[in-house]
């Protein structure tokens, strides 16, 4: 917040070159900040910036950059600064860089690189994409079920610089097979002469470099953890993910299914910096399938042209009839593919979550069931009372139809809207596909046939 107020400031002392005072007002601040205010310049004055700061520093507010402003950056950089940049940051941030940009210019940012970070960097590059191992570190501390605590707190302060964090040791043996993980703490409060295996109870939660970054979310929101082991098919510790990668994941989750609950494509960059043909070409597909799905429902209402011009009064109700019915379809969807994302709810319980539905939409159903029932009946009164019957003298059966034509859709929408997920999830589909808008398409068609089927039913021989 505070940079952002010192923004005009900052910008006149780049206008007058007063590089000096920049230099000494950037010196004492958190990279983050830095990084937040280098976000909200011009291009040209990011790179001024971001060449007065100190290399270390440089470094470290460069990882909190975005990959555009990451881009940007390199290509105003000299050469020798792009180098250093590379060579420091650590390696999960330096993946997500290289796996944005295209094929010709990773390969030439990775040539940039030091031999020992070139294999870093190929090695979790050649992981699947959207795999823990893409986000992964090498940089962690590993040490033997024989070593004493003063071993380790040795072992600490001579390598636990370069480390991603400090507070998990990593106990392996010699071939470097994950035995068992420490907190610090519990290292820090044992006597300097205790051995490591005194500690160790082998129960330690891990993943696998080929698990999916969102199954990881899971995994750390189940344990509560800051940082989590990860291992190969045989066991071999290769490195450690941190929360903080994890909390980029679970915000990409959540945007990508935001997005298709909203019925159109997730978008893979900020809105404001998408070009206005990639948003058309985002949402337009979703809105021509839902065209083409209301287009049915008109279709339906074709069907029982003759009934509505027989009984005008039901196409009053219509509107009300089946936007009651996508309402309720979009809460139940919304609410089951929440609960997917969280854990929650999986395959096996279909049956469960349909029973209740089924018990939730029959109940929800009669709430508005019965006042659809009361307002006809309400304002058939006052018409009365005011000399003009609102309905006629069939408005009982008016409201009747109204009233199961509201329970009937109701109920259908929150089975629809429960059930569509894990249908989508069964057949190997994003359940976030089943949005509020798809669904609300679905029951109005089938909302029309309800209705109009229940009026048929209800009417005979007297309006109909």
């Amino acid at each position: 917040m505070v940079g952002k107020i010192l923004i005009p400031e900052i910008k006149n002392m780049i206008e007058a070159r007063n590089f000096s005072a920049l230099r000494e007002l950037f010196a004492d601040w958190p990279p983050v900040d830095v990084a937040e205010v280098i976000t909200d310049l011009e291009d040209n004055d990011r790179v001024i910036i971001f060449r007065l700061l100190p290399h270390d520093l440089a470094a470290d507010v460069f990882e909190y950059l975005d990959v555009d402003a990451q881009q940007e950056l390199l290509r105003g950089m000299a050469h020798e600064q792009v180098v250093g940049i590379l060579n420091e940051m650590s390696p999960d941030d330096r993946t997500a860089l290289l796996e944005e940009l295209p094929s010709a210019a990773a390969r030439q940012l990775i040539r940039l690189l030091t031999p020992e970070e070139r294999r870093v960097a190929q090695v979790l590059l050649g992981y699947p994409e959207g795999s823990v191992g893409r986000r992964m570190t090498p940089d962690f501390i590993a040490v033997h079920s024989d070593w004493t605590i003063r071993e380790v707190l040795d072992f600490v302060r001579e390598n636990g610089e370069d480390s991603e964090t400090l507070n998990v040791i990593y106990v392996v043996d010699d071939r470097g097979k994950l035995l068992d993980d420490i907190r610090i703490r519990e290292i820090l409060l044992q006597p300097l002469d205790s051995k490591v295996s005194e500690l160790m109870d082998e129960n330690f939660v891990r993943l696998n470099v080929t698990d999916p970054e969102a199954d990881a979310v899971n995994v750390f929101r189940k344990y509560d953890r800051s940082a989590l082991p990860v291992t190969d098919t045989n066991g071999v510790l290769v490195g450690i993910v941190t929360i903080d990668d994890m909390l980029d994941v679970a915000e990409e989750e959540a945007t990508e299914d935001i997005h298709k609950f909203g019925g159109m494509e997730a978008l893979e960059e900020p809105y404001i910096r998408l070009p206005v043909s990639t948003v058309i070409a985002k949402r337009a597909p979703w809105l021509v399938i839902l065209l083409f799905g209301e287009m049915l429902t008109a279709t339906a209402m074709a069907h029982y042209e003759e009934h509505i011009a027989s009984a005008v009064v039901l196409a009053v109700f219509l509107p009300l009839i089946i936007a009651s019915g996508g309402n309720s379809g979009s809460q139940a969807s919304t609410l089951i593919i929440r609960a997917m994302a969280l854990g929650e709810v999986t395959l096996r319980d279909w049956w469960r979550v349909m029973r209740r539905e089924f018990q939730a939409g029959m109940a929800l159903g009669a709430i508005l069931g019965f006042i659809g029932f009361l307002r006809i009946a309400v304002w058939q009164v006052v018409g009365q009372q005011m000399g003009h019957e609102m309905y006629g003298e069939h408005w009982r059966l008016v409201a009747l139809t109204i009233g199961l034509s509201l329970t009937g859709v109701v109920l259908w929408g929150s089975l629809a809207g429960s059930m569509l997920p894990f249908l989508l999830r069964r057949l190997g589909a994003d359940p976030a596909t089943s949005s509020a808008p798809f669904v609300a398409t679905l029951v109005d068609v089938t909302g029309v046939i309800i209705y109009f089927s229940l009026a048929v039913l209800i009417m005979r021989g007297t309006l109909l």
